[in-house]
């Protein structure tokens, strides 16, 4: 059954169409979810939970919970009808970090790390938070920091490098958690650059890219 002011958008449509019918894209990230493996929920199964709430053209891009489509809903609501609606139908607990495709591509614009970005994006990561963070909660994570990373924080987004590397740093997901007062979830910048432009070819219509 579909959430709240979630209607099926015909594939048929130009973008003036869309904009006509008020229905925006949107990225959905899910954190902490691992997908596509034995007992675990594929990323088809995702779509089709898409599908079946009324988001218009859902995919996916790769294995690790992100999902692009269409809705007339806001973020807030779509965050909340999702996380109820998993727990549900797929008996999947997580939090859905869900932005507009305009502020997933001011998220690349504002990068605080172009030239970290150009040089190792996969050790550049983007982190989504639920909420927007203050300063002193970002002063208290930098004070954390034990190793070379570095980190800015824009609004409801921190960016964060790992010179050494992702998977060996003492700054997990879980610290950054705890020191920001938020959940969240991070994305490297490869994926982020990926997303944006899966978001972007959406607008554009039917037939650009598929997940």
């Amino acid at each position: 059954m579909p959430g709240p002011g979630c209607k099926p958008v015909s594939r048929g449509y130009t973008q003036e169409v869309a904009e006509e019918l008020k229905t925006t894209i949107y990225v959905a990230l899910l954190r902490a979810v691992n997908v596509g493996g034995r007992g675990k929920v594929a990323m088809s199964d995702l779509r089709e939970f898409c599908v079946g709430l009324g988001l218009a053209d859902a995919q996916s891009l790769m294995q690790t919970g992100n999902l692009v489509f269409r809705s007339e809903d806001k973020a807030a609501a779509l965050e909340d009808v999702l996380e109820e609606e998993a727990a549900k139908r797929l008996d999947l607990r997580t939090d859905f970090l869900v932005r507009t495709a305009d502020q997933l591509a001011e998220v690349v614009d504002r990068n605080p790390f172009p030239d970290e970005a150009k040089r190792d994006p996969s050790h550049l990561l983007v982190f989504f938070t639920k909420k927007a963070v203050n300063e002193a909660a970002v002063e208290s994570l930098r004070a954390s920091v034990k190793g070379p990373e570095l980190i800015r924080a824009d609004g409801n987004v921190a960016y964060i490098t790992y010179p050494d590397g992702i998977g060996r740093s003492r700054l997990t997901n879980a610290v950054i958690e705890s020191k920001l007062g938020t959940r969240g979830t991070g994305r490297n910048w490869n994926t982020v650059l990926k997303l944006s432009e899966l978001a972007r070819l959406a607008a554009e219509g039917p037939g650009s890219s598929k997940g």
